[in-house]
Order: structure tokens, then C-alpha cells, then sequence
């Protein structure tokens, strides 16, 4: 059996670094933080084939800090047989908002969808974002922590 071998952080940095200056906010064994303005290109340079070649979203997920959201997204190379965890802070609880990576890769757009229907996360640039489980016309985001219903 042959496992996907997770790649911390750190080494996602030094492979990146050279080709995106200041675009990473942290990284360590497990992840790499990049600023919300910034996700996109960096989405771009790890799906390039003549790169790292992160061909697959595994998943976007989102969590809600209280004081923050952030945006968690699972990327592996199948050519590469590994995967990444990059992560976006957005600050503030009104109008939290991070760049759509739908058009870099086809599976975020169901997932971008749901993250902002249940979340109230707002993916810029996303050609279709829209409620996906919940009406159209209903008030608030149920999975936030300060949801009342």
C-alpha cells in the first residue's frame, strides 16, 4: 500500500518562496498561512504542472474562531503522491471575504457555495455564489458560533 505523504508547511514554503515574495503569512509543520489578498496566486502556482503540480482539491472547509474565520484547503499532487494544507485568516465577523479559487480548480465551486451559505464567507471573483442548501432569503449563516435561530 502505498500512502500520500503529507508535506509540512515549511517545505511548501521553500519550494514557493522563490517564485511568490510576501505572499506567505506563516507556515510550520503542518500548513502554510497566506493573507486572504493573496490565495489565489498562490492556489495557481501550487496547481502548475510544471511545478508542484497540486492537481487536486481534496476539500475547502471553513472554521469559525469567533474572533476570526479561517479557510482550510486540502490540496494533493497525484503525480507527486502528497498533499497540503494551506490557510487563510479573514478577519472580522460582518463581511468576511477571500478570493475564489473556482477557476483554478472546478471542485471548489460547490464547495466555495456551501462554505458561504452556511459560513457567510464570501468568495470574490465566484461566478455563481449563491445558496446551495438553504433558501433563498433566509437570514443569517447557521454554522457561525453566533447564530440564533
Amino acid at each position: 500500500m502505498i500512502l500520500t505523504k503529507i508535506i509540512s508547511g515549511d517545505e511548501i514554503l521553500k519550494s514557493i518562496e522563490s517564485s511568490l515574495t510576501n505572499t506567505v503569512v506563516a507556515s510550520d509543520e503542518t500548513a502554510i498561512w497566506v493573507s486572504p489578498e493573496n490565495i489565489h496566486e498562490v492556489c495557481k502556482t501550487l496547481k502548475d504542472p510544471d511545478g508542484l503540480d497540486y492537481s487536486f482539491l481534496t476539500a475547502i472547509s471553513a472554521v469559525d474562531y469567533i474572533e476570526y474565520f479561517e479557510i482550510v484547503y486540502h490540496l494533493t499532487s497525484l503525480r507527486n503522491n502528497c498533499s497540503c494544507i494551506i490557510k487563510v485568516k479573514c478577519s472580522g465577523r460582518e463581511n468576511p471575504a477571500v478570493e475564489s479559487v473556482s477557476d483554478i480548480w472546478k471542485a471548489a465551486d460547490l464547495q466555495e457555495r456551501e462554505i458561504w451559505d452556511l459560513m457567510g464567507i464570501k468568495f470574490e471573483g465566484h461566478p455563481n455564489l449563491k445558496r446551495i442548501l438553504l433558501w433563498e432569503g433566509f437570514d443569517g449563516h447557521p454554522l457561525r458560533k453566533d447564530f440564533i435561530g
